[in-house]
């Protein structure tokens, strides 16, 4: 039965029940310590843990940005983050564990009177903690806004034997200058850097900057953020001294105290990353800046025959451009007026006439920071003539310089050859500037592998008969099917060229790989072939001298060379090497796979060529096999 009066409610204000709570939380001391392992990416053992800090289970002031957002809030941000360290040191000490302690400090915290004269150091003696097990992990929440009073608390806390750590570098409002201003120990690099590092070539990129930097100025280098076992090993690669993240432990109450069997098992085992690249968007980017000419510009009212004078003097000069009130209007081009010069009385009826009646009022425009590609795209599609004419360059609209087709062309050409030599534009697979780097890394860390010199067989008159469309799917196909059998993580791939591939196994099962690509070319090959063909193993053409000649379907040869620490000093050595095999393979019929065994100069050892089931195989001291009609 509804009752006939209405209860009052008082919204309660949920500002201040965050407040209540919050004030709970400090005069009952409940928030709990968690601890997350920073390992030695040489050694694999623990370095230290981070102290963490979590309220509540059962509140909403249980994860950290709530619990100093609502702190932030009410001004009570150094009374939580004091306490939140008293929990951590007493934790760390409870628990005895092992190497050193980064414990979380804002500069506002570090810079507090009562922080900073003693207290801290009174606290920690009484726990029994040497100050040189502690890290002050240095957190920004807001801009630092007092470099000098922060470099003097850290001088000061350094005295008394604490070390400094700067976090989230990359990330914070200041961190790059925190890091010359204060010249820390460590330096985190901030986990957006590191999470997804070999799959992207810009993180690594920045990664390898920080990593320079840090040798040059005595810092260490954590990698926050690493979660799986392909970003631990890059990061190893990189020579990154420590390391922390999910993949490595989770936070936790009660830490391990070793590494997970995963973790420390990929650590100890002897390989080389690779290296994420970029392909041709991997290219720094060059704008229009690159290729501004300084062209005097000429207004609407200025006479044709100045204009003509100004052609005649600078016999270099193809256009001129026509601005008003710093905005371009137009552009002369040198043989159009010269032509219309030399016409007879032309110069009697409009040499004092103004020059905008015979220009270009419709000349290409483009910005100063526009890509070379996106303008060699622009070009493209415009009208012939804005290549002969050139094309005017402005900053925020305003005239600024020329620029010429030829300029373009040319920068565009440098960049395709500059990009052939990182990537191949047909598979974007690395080039031989990768694939020699990757190599020398594999030669100077010590690493067994197995080089592999990829090549197609009658490849060029399939090319004749079919034609470079029909080629190029070929290709990349080819280099497709090598991928697919590589393990991204420990092998590498690269495109030297044409037909030409490379693969740099660590796999240990790299021969039955082998087998796989092998075989996955002999399926998908024979959809280039007409039904014809396909039947009867090949196809016809005439030579120079009108003869018929019978090339096999296309076949895929590997030549495999076994690398083992110290065998090879240099990648030509190598190259030398796989290309010997390769030839080797090129000599068999089908689709085959070459082993060279012996080491270099060795002739005690034989000879190994795995083909397809039922192959011949070539041992040294037999006959050689006769060579291929013909080879790409």
């Amino acid at each position: 039965m509804a009752s006939n009066s209405e209860p009052s409610f008082t919204a309660a204000d949920p500002d201040n029940e965050m407040l209540d709570r919050l004030l709970a939380v400090i005069q009952q001391r409940t928030l709990t310590a968690v601890f997350q392992p920073i390992i030695s990416m040489g050694s694999g053992e623990i370095f230290g843990y981070e102290g963490l800090i979590r309220g509540p289970s059962d509140s909403p002031l249980h994860a950290p940005a709530s619990l100093f957002g609502v702190a932030a809030k009410n001004g009570l941000n150094v009374e939580v983050e004091l306490l939140c360290r008293e929990v951590v040191l007493e934790r760390f000490m409870a628990l005895q564990l092992p190497g050193k302690l980064f414990l979380n400090v804002s500069p506002d915290a570090l810079v507090q009177p009562n922080s900073k004269y003693g207290e801290t150091i009174r606290y920690i003696q009484r726990l029994g903690i040497n100050p040189d097990r502690v890290v002050i992990e240095l957190t920004e929440n807001q801009a630092t806004q007092d470099y000098k009073l922060l470099r003097e608390a850290v001088m000061h806390y350094r005295a008394m034997g604490f070390r400094i750590a700067i976090d989230d570098l990359g990330e914070g409002f200041s961190s790059l200058r925190l890091w010359s201003e204060l010249r820390p120990e460590y330096v985190k690099i901030d986990m957006h850097f590191v999470q997804g590092i070999n799959q992207d070539p810009v993180k690594l990129q920045f990664v390898r900057s920080i990593q320079r930097i840090a040798e040059e100025s005595g810092s260490r280098v954590i990698a926050e953020g690493i979660e799986t076992q392909a970003e631990l090993l890059l990061i190893k690669d990189l020579g990154i001294a420590y390391g922390q993240g999910y993949h490595i432990a989770r936070p936790n109450a009660n830490p391990a105290l070793a590494l997970p069997a995963q973790v420390a098992d990929a650590l100890g085992r002897g390989s080389v990353s690779v290296y994420p690249h970029g392909g041709l968007m991997g290219q720094k980017t060059v704008s229009a800046m690159k290729l501004l000419r300084a062209v005097p510009a000429v207004t609407p009212e200025t006479h044709n025959e100045t204009v003509f004078d100004m052609f005649v003097a600078d016999p270099d000069l193809l256009s001129i451009p026509v601005v008003k009130n710093a905005i371009p209007v137009g552009l002369i081009n040198r043989y159009t007026l010269i032509d219309r010069f030399a016409r007879v009385y032309f110069r009697e009826l409009h040499g004092k006439r103004p020059c905008s009646k015979f220009m270009d009022a419709s000349p290409l425009v483009v910005d100063k920071n526009i890509s070379i590609q996106e303008l060699s795209n622009m070009v493209v599609q415009a009208d012939r003539h804005h290549l002969l004419n050139g094309f005017i360059i402005t900053d925020g609209g305003a005239y600024l310089g020329m620029g010429t087709g030829h300029d373009l062309m040319r920068e565009i050409t440098q960049m395709q050859i500059d990009a052939a030599r990182y990537a191949n534009p047909l598979t974007l697979l690395p080039g031989n500037v990768p694939i020699n780097e990757h190599i020398d890394r594999l030669i100077d860390r010590g690493v067994p592998f197995c080089a592999c010199y990829c090549d197609l067989d009658h490849f060029k008159p399939f090319n004749d008969v079919y034609g470079y469309r029909k080629g190029d799917d070929m290709i990349q196909l080819t280099g497709r099917v090598l991928a697919q059998a590589c393990d991204p993580n420990r092998d590498f791939i690269g495109h030297i060229g044409g037909d030409d591939f490379v693969i740099l196994f660590q796999s240990q099962d790299w021969e039955a790989r082998c087998r796989a690509a092998l075989d996955a070319f002999s399926a998908e090959v024979e959809a280039f072939f007409t039904a014809e063909d396909r039947e009867r193993g090949g196809y016809v053409t005439e030579d120079r001298l009108g003869r018929v000649v019978f090339h096999p379907l296309t076949c895929l040869s590997i030549g495999a060379v076994k690398v083992e620490p110290g065998q090879y000093k240099s990648h030509h050595e190598i190259a030398a090497a796989a290309a010997d095999a390769k030839k080797q393979a090129k000599r068999m019929a089908g689709n085959s796979l070459f082993v060279e065994r012996r080491s270099p100069g060795g002739k005690d050892q034989a000879l190994a060529l795995i083909d397809k089931p039922g192959a011949a195989s070539l041992s040294e001291g037999e006959p050689d096999p006769p060579l291929s009609q013909a080879h790409a």
